[in-house]
């Protein structure tokens, strides 16, 4: 005959089941361990979930720094080369408008929208400036 053990060590009947899986204990403790280290798992996966929004952000500068100073500095009539010593080489390139720099400068900090955003073109004819528009308007969603 077959007999199984409780933890205290006293002998079951093999027709009863053990104690610690009767009505009073539905559980054994096997498969409590294995319950408890999946919430152990679950409880830890949600906290990684939720640090991963803290995440770090770093502050991103684009395009080309024109100070107003420089700017300013800039006339009808000076040469490329000139503009280009002022302001620097453009940051866009335009192959549509070869007469035309186009400076554009913004800084976003962390997850926030664009914080500093300037917009200036230089109109060149005949390789010598026409036009200085600044103050533009950069899309509202940058």
């Amino acid at each position: 005959m077959r007999a199984y053990y409780d933890p205290d060590g006293t002998p079951a009947l093999a027709g009863r089941p053990p104690a610690e899986l009767t009505s009073s204990n539905p559980v054994c403790p096997s498969m409590q361990r294995v319950t408890r280290q999946s919430l152990t798992l679950l409880v830890l996966l949600a906290l990684m979930v939720a640090a991963s929004g803290c995440v770090y952000r770093a502050n991103i500068s684009q395009g080309n720094i024109v100070e107003e100073e420089d700017l300013d500095q800039v006339e009808l009539g000076m040469t490329r080369n000139q503009v280009r010593f002022l302001l620097g080489t453009p940051m866009i390139d335009d192959p549509f408008h070869a007469d035309r720099w186009d400076y554009v400068y913004y800084v976003t900090i962390g997850r926030k929208k664009a914080t500093a955003k300037r917009w200036v073109s230089i109109e060149f004819d005949a390789g010598l400036v026409s036009e200085i528009r600044r103050n533009q308007e950069l899309n509202p969603g940058l």
